[in-house]
């Protein structure tokens, strides 16, 4: 296939040259960025390479493709080791997603490597890839589609039905689900499973029993191969609090089945750690099906993906990141932070690195830590280094692992036994919920970690407003000792269907303290996510005529505006602010005129009513 069919097949529309050649110079696109190409070569692969001969993109995706004649004619190691520093300059240039090809001119092979990392090398190309595709089906391969998304979730409420039939206890239905997806993704079989005799004890056991005991062994197996700390304890919760409860062992074997079955045809397909669109399509099942099964909770407070993915984009989560979630529950945060840190990884080797020494967790609540233990070996690994433990006795520990970042959702309501000892000394007897709303968390965290360590964290409105005394003490510390880089105004119901809080997020900067800073904080008034609440199943992506993601662009708009530090009225403004004041972009932000409608008047006037009527000073009679 000649250069002109190449350009034919993936979409001129979507190439982008910058010589005269229509070649792409990674040295001239890397200055422009303000970096130098010489700190991105190794000299491993022989010649210099700056010269790609076609790339295409879009707004999230890069095509990578180097041209031969006849791939025989070329050393393999070596024309792989080209195509590999071009995609090791692609990741110093852009933040997008690559799909890497090596593309025969006098023939018609091509070989194809997308997904994590993009690693080139024979055993990560993707074997099945034979033929160049368009651009827009390297993109849905990369990022799925929307529709895969809305299959999922559809999929997760005939699933919980099937579970509360079948006798599965609400709270135990995630961990549940998440065991069984586990051991269906590393092979668990399940179909046609006779009786047989247990070779330790030489009794009978039930195809449903020996269902189950292939599935513990899985999970050792899982967590001997990970290196797992606490290995035992790990077993222990995921046994005795899941596979071995009496709802689980009741089941009878059809009905383990057809659960087994419902995972295998509806979940799984549609999942591959291996790629980024996998990884999405898991995080959100497991984030919504965790809200659908506790949405009578009010207080669970699920971080869904996509605030996870913007929290961790915004302070810039890469392979050389070592990140902590200190109160991490189902480990959204740190399967989010551990699939960016691999997608930024050159190498098997540096991938291993992140799953087994980079990532770190506290969780605790013990139903929560198997929670999270699941989910991070569903994700790959990555849960080496997961505790169930309080945060507040493992000071020690978090100083040892040189944390850089900290993304955490401290709990909001949290009860004296689950504070920090030292502050609680200090209530009195009427105080039985924290009364900074999981600002001393933050702050007791911020202490106990490297001064070069940025912290990303969700909190209520109230700690931002900061009415109380309590939030006025801690704000002040906060200010006093650290630099209160940004604050975002997230969506409303954010955590529809589980907890009513409305949050926002704060980005601490710890090298100074906020006076010596003497800087702005940027304030993003990022309400509207292009999320609608669908009944029962929390918020839904909302997608253009096409069945494009209409959130994509908006995340990509709101780390732009907070990177660059715009300001547009009505999204964003800058502001110097001390402890006292609100920190929220309501408080300072320009109203976009030209975006209201009759309806926002009528909505302010709807909502005011309400808050007089809730404050006894408007009756409805």
């Amino acid at each position: 296939m000649n250069r002109f069919d190449i350009i034919n097949r993936i979409g001129d529309k979507y190439r982008i040259g910058n010589t005269e050649t229509g070649e792409f110079s990674y040295a001239q696109a890397l200055k422009t960025v303000g970096k130098d190409i010489k700190d991105y070569q190794k000299a491993t692969t022989g010649a210099q390479h700056k010269f790609l001969d076609l790339r295409f993109e879009n707004e999230r995706l890069a095509v990578l493709v180097e041209c031969k004649n006849k791939f025989s004619r070329w050393d393999k190691d070596k024309i792989q080791g080209q195509l590999q520093d071009y995609v090791r300059f692609e990741k110093a240039y852009s933040d997008k997603k690559i799909v890497a090809i090596l593309a025969e001119t006098d023939g018609d092979e091509v070989w194809v490597w997308y997904g994590q990392s993009v690693i080139i090398d024979d055993e990560h190309r993707i074997q099945e890839e034979t033929v160049l595709r368009t651009f827009e089906e390297y993109e849905n391969l990369c990022f799925g589609r929307v529709n895969d998304k809305i299959k999922v979730v559809d999929s997760i409420k005939t699933l919980n039905e099937k579970l509360h039939s079948d006798g599965i206890n609400e709270k135990l239905r995630s961990q549940f689900v998440g065991t069984c997806l586990l051991a269906l993704k590393n092979g668990l079989v399940f179909k046609n499973v006779k009786e047989t005799l247990d070779p330790k004890t030489g009794k009978k056991l039930a195809p449903e029993r020996v269902v189950l005991k292939s599935i513990k062994d899985i999970l050792e197996g899982l967590l001997t191969r990970g290196g797992s700390l606490n290995k035992a304890g790990k077993l222990a919760v995921l046994n005795s609090k899941v596979l071995d409860d009496q709802d689980v062992t009741s089941l009878t074997y059809k009905e383990l089945e057809d659960i087994l079955q419902f995972i295998d045809d509806n979940v799984v397909p549609y999942i591959n750690d291996k790629s980024t669109a996998g990884q999405d399509l898991l995080n959100l099942f497991f984030t919504t099906f965790n809200k659908y099964v506790g949405k009578s909770d009010k207080n669970q407070a699920f971080t869904p993906d996509h605030i996870c993915d913007f929290m961790s984009k915004a302070v810039g989560v890469n392979k050389n990141s070592r990140v902590l979630d200190p109160c991490c529950g189902s480990g959204a945060f740190l399967v989010r932070a551990m699939t960016d840190a691999m997608d930024d990884c050159d190498t098997e080797e540096e991938r291993e690195e992140v799953k087994k020494n980079q990532i770190f967790g506290i969780e605790y609540e013990e139903g929560a830590f198997g929670l999270s233990s699941t989910n991070m070996l569903i994700h790959g690994d990555g849960n080496s280094n997961v505790v169930q433990d309080s945060m507040f006795k493992r000071a020690k520990w978090i100083a040892e692992n040189n944390i850089n970042i900290v993304l955490m959702n401290p709990p909001y309501n949290a009860t004296k036994k689950c504070c920090d000892p030292d502050y609680t000394k200090g209530w009195d007897a009427k105080k039985k919920e924290d009364p900074s709303k999981g600002l001393h968390f933050v702050e007791w965290v911020a202490r106990h970690v490297p001064s070069t360590c940025k912290m990303a964290v969700l909190l209520p409105m109230q700690a931002a407003i900061g009415n109380s005394e309590d939030i006025k003490a801690f704000k002040k510390k906060m200010m006093d000792n650290y630099t209160l880089d940004a604050v975002f105004s997230l969506p409303k119901e954010m955590f529809y269907p589980g907890a009513s809080a409305v949050a926002c997020c704060m980005i601490f900067d710890l090298s100074q303290k906020h006076t010596r800073s003497d800087k702005e904080t940027f304030f993003g008034y990022f309400k509207d996510d292009k999320f609608i609440k669908r009944k029962g199943l929390g918020r839904i992506e909302m997608t253009d005529s096409e069945g494009n993601s209409l959130w994509i662009k908006t995340e990509k708009l709101w780390l732009d505006l907070y990177k660059n530090r715009k300001v547009v009225p009505g999204l964003s403004v800058k502001y110097k602010v001390t402890y006292e004041d609100e920190w929220l972009a309501e408080a300072y932000m320009e109203t976009d005129y030209e975006t209201l409608e009759e309806n926002d008047f009528q909505t302010t006037i709807n909502s005011y009513l309400s808050y007089l009527v809730k404050e006894g000073e408007v009756y409805e009679s």
